[in-house]
Formats: structure tokens, C-alpha cells, sequence
């Protein structure tokens, strides 16, 4: 199947669907939200051999852990120069370790679950749209020295050579980095963890969480499982399961679109497999898919959904207006996914009670962050490490309510027009 058949469809799922939670069960660790980070702790707990159970109220990574552009690479949406100013030097560069390690999580279970489907493909590449040898370089040998990571510089003409736009001038190729099927490796999560004996229900939103005792109990309209721990990790989906929760985040809907094949022509413009982003703060990323045959382009935030065929045009545009020769090469799907938010723009990962985590908020950055975040909760759970204090700073902050959504769309649009204005271009 190519990705028409497999992104983002609903019912278009290779794996068959997992019967919803009936009756009571009972587990050491229930984890709620069968997304990536929901996923990755049920995993980690499950290798170290706790009983452990997934909720998901639709199908597994049915939200943006399976909609997403399939980019991994370490950071985080808040800049590393505004997170030391946050923490300081020594605590900054320790959150940025956990990024890498993140990102190497992920490498890791494709190599060790032989995710076939996933369709990895090496090979990163950062573009600027103006001027940039000296901060490009700069950042390369910032990024050798102090984390031993390792960057290659492109200049504008190697850039061209391989993207046919005027729009790019130099870029930073990440090796380490790599693409992939986002949607197909969380089916991979889910079969592992089953595999250790963990049980997944779909289709079983969780509607209320109580406590007996020292048991906490998550209610789904068909049962109950009672558990020792209980992890919520429903991204931009929380809702209001937990107050708290629902209060500390905004869900903003990311925008990714599927052409039609056309190898001949996408050539003329795309001419390599590595993933492409663009170092503006308001982005397009954009890859190769099925052998060369379609382009997967992503970006584009708001507050509220779009209706698909209104989505399709405006990627289709920002696409065009990048390369303009691909003017006539149709749009096939687009989607749209809730990804969560905080204000401070970092994952929000700790403890609202005693036996009750949260993991979320990954704002854009989930295939490495979902990845630490998971681990170091499983972690905190086992008693193995109190890692996951790294984030304590950035913590349940409110998220301002519509006036908040209001001042995160409008950051948006501001960072669109400082863009256009650093590229040089006519605001209008």
C-alpha cells in the first residue's frame, strides 16, 4: 500500500481494531491516550516488566501522533538560546541531551521491532531563505562542541542543485536526522507492547478519573481499570479529564497535504529524498514519498480546524510559491491534526497527584520529545530515575483561555510577516 491507503484515514489502518474496554480490569499502570506518548510509556513499562494498559478513545495514534510530517530530529519549539535564559547554561544543555537521546530512542525501536513499513529514510536538510553562511556555520560548530553533534554546511549552490527554488540559499544537512511513517511506527509500538503482555482498548474515552484509596480508577463508558499509576497523555485531545490539563494548553491544528503522483515533475523541482524544512519561525516542511512519486508537505498553524479542500489550496499555494513549476501538480489528501501547546512552549511532563502524570504538550516536536518524555515518566514509575524534574520549570501555566488562543494565532501571523520581511519580500 502507499500512503494514500495508510495516512490518516480512518479505518485505513493495517491493524485490525482492538475491541473497547467491557468490565473492570485491573493493571499496575494505565496510561491514557494511545498516542506516541502514551505509547512509548506503556513500551518502557512493559520492558521492565509492570502490567500496563492504553485507553484510546479512537484508534491508536488516531490524532497528530499518526498525522504528522514523520521529521526526527532533537529540539524542542522553544529556542535553546530562550530555554537556558529560562534555566540557565547547565540545566539547558541537559534538556537538549534529553532531545538527542530522544530522537535515538526512536532510531532505536526501528532497528530493535524491524518496522519494516515505517520507510525510514536518513538524512535531514535546514534551509535559510535569505543570507545566512555566518549563522548557519555558527550554529554547526556551536552545535560539535558542546553536544558533539555533528552538522554538515551547504552552500546555496549545493542547495540548488538538489532544490530547484529560488527561494533557498544555504542550509545545514543533518545525517543523524531522518524521516519516516509516523503512523506505521506507532502501530509497531502498539503490537510490542502487546506482545509483552500489555492490552490496548480502542475506542474508550476515558469520561472520569476517581480515586479508592491508594487505586486511582479511570471510568470509560464500558468499565473501569484500576491502576496503581495513571499517565494521561491525550495531547491536543485531553479534554476534560483533568482540569488542570485542560487549562494549561492550547490545540492547534497543523495542516499536511499528499499530491498525486508525478515523479517527472516533482523532479524538476525536488530532486533528493532527505526530509526539507526551512529554519523561519513560521515553516513548511516537506519530503518525498513512495519512491519519489508524491510530495508530503506540511505547515501552516491556526487555532481551529479548516475545512480539508480550503487546507488543500493553501498548501497547494505555499507550495507553488516555492516552486512555481509544480503549479499544476495536484493535491490528492490533506488532513489536519490537534497537536497541545503550552504558552511557554515546552512539553509539560510531571506530576498532578500522587500515582497521576501527565506527558504532553509537545508542540510540534513530538517524535523526539514524546519519545524522552515517555521514557523518563516510565522511569519516574519505576523509581529509576527523577529525570523528568528537568521540566519542572515549564509547568502547568495557564493558557489564557480564548484570549490566549487569540494572542498564539496572532504570534503566528506576526512571525509569517518578520519572515517575509528578513527574506527581503513585499508584505501584501
Amino acid at each position: 500500500m502507499g500512503y494514500v491507503e495508510t495516512y490518516y484515514r480512518p479505518g485505513a489502518a493495517n491493524d485490525a481494531p482492538r475491541p473497547p474496554l467491557r468490565g473492570q480490569v485491573e493493571v499496575e499502570v494505565c496510561v491514557v491516550g494511545g498516542g506516541l506518548a502514551g505509547l512509548t510509556v506503556a513500551l518502557e513499562l512493559a520492558r521492565r516488566g509492570r502490567k500496563v494498559c492504553v485507553l484510546e478513545a479512537e484508534r491508536i495514534a488516531w490524532g497528530a501522533s499518526g498525522r504528522n510530517g514523520g521529521f526526527v530530529s532533537p529540539g524542542y519549539s522553544l529556542s535553546y538560546q530562550a530555554i537556558e535564559r529560562r534555566v540557565g547554561p547547565d540545566h539547558a544543555r541537559a534538556l537538549h541531551r534529553l532531545s538527542i537521546e530522544g530522537a535515538q530512542a526512536v532510531a532505536d525501536n526501528l532497528a530493535a521491532l524491524k518496522v519494516a513499513d515505517a520507510g525510514r529514510v536518513d538524512g535531514l536538510m535546514s534551509t535559510a531563505r535569505y543570507e545566512a553562511t555566518d549563522e548557519l556555520m555558527a550554529r554547526r560548530d556551536w552545535l560539535e562542541r558542546e553536544f558533539n553533534y555533528r552538522l554538515e554546511f551547504r552552500t546555496r549552490e549545493q542547495v540548488r542543485e538538489v532544490l530547484v527554488s529560488e527561494r533557498y540559499h544555504q542550509a545545514l544537512y543533518n545525517p543523524q536526522g531522518f524521516h519516516f511513517h509516523p503512523l506505521n511506527y506507532a502501530r509497531s509500538l502498539a503490537r510490542e507492547i502487546e506482545r509483552l503482555g500489555g492490552t490496548l482498548f480502542e475506542g474508550s474515552p476515558a469520561t472520569a478519573l476517581t480515586q479508592d484509596g491508594a487505586v486511582r480508577v479511570v471510568v470509560t463508558a464500558g468499565g473501569q481499570v484500576r491502576a496503581k499509576d495513571v499517565v494521561i497523555t491525550c495531547g491536543g485531545y485531553t479534554g476534560g479529564l483533568a482540569r488542570r490539563l485542560k487549562r494549561s494548553y492550547i490545540p492547534i491544528a497543523t495542516y499536511v497535504m499528499l499530491t498525486r503522483p508525478d515523479k517527472a515533475l516533482i523532479a524538476s523541482a525536488i530532486r533528493t529524498r532527505l526530509g526539507i524544512g526551512d529554519g523561519r519561525r513560521a515553516g513548511d516542511y516537506y519530503r518525498l514519498v513512495d519512491g519519489g512519486e508524491r510530495v508530503l508537505w506540511g505547515g501552516k498553524i491556526t487555532t481551529r480546524t479548516s475545512e480539508p479542500r480550503k487546507l488543500a489550496r493553501l498548501l497547494h499555494q505555499t507550495m507553488v510559491s516555492t516552486y512555481p513549476q509544480l503549479k499544476d501538480l495536484q493535491v490528492d489528501i490533506a488532513w489536519s491534526g490537534l497537536m497541545a501547546y503550552a504558552r511557554h512552549l515546552m512539553p509539560q511532563i510531571g506530576q498532578l497527584g500522587e500515582g497521576l502524570w501527565h506527558c504532553t504538550a509537545f508542540g510540534g516536536h513530538g517524535l523526539n520529545t514524546t519519545a524522552i518524555g515517555g521514557r523518563v515518566v516510565a522511569e519516574a514509575i519505576m523509581g529509576d530515575s527523577d529525570r523528568y524534574r528537568l521540566f519542572a520549570p515549564f509547568g502547568l501555566t495557564w493558557n489564557g483561555g480564548v484570549a490566549g488562543r487569540g494572542a498564539v494565532q496572532g504570534a503566528y501571523w506576526a512571525m509569517q510577516a518578520m519572515d517575509l520581511v528578513r527574506e527581503g519580500r513585499v508584505l501584501g
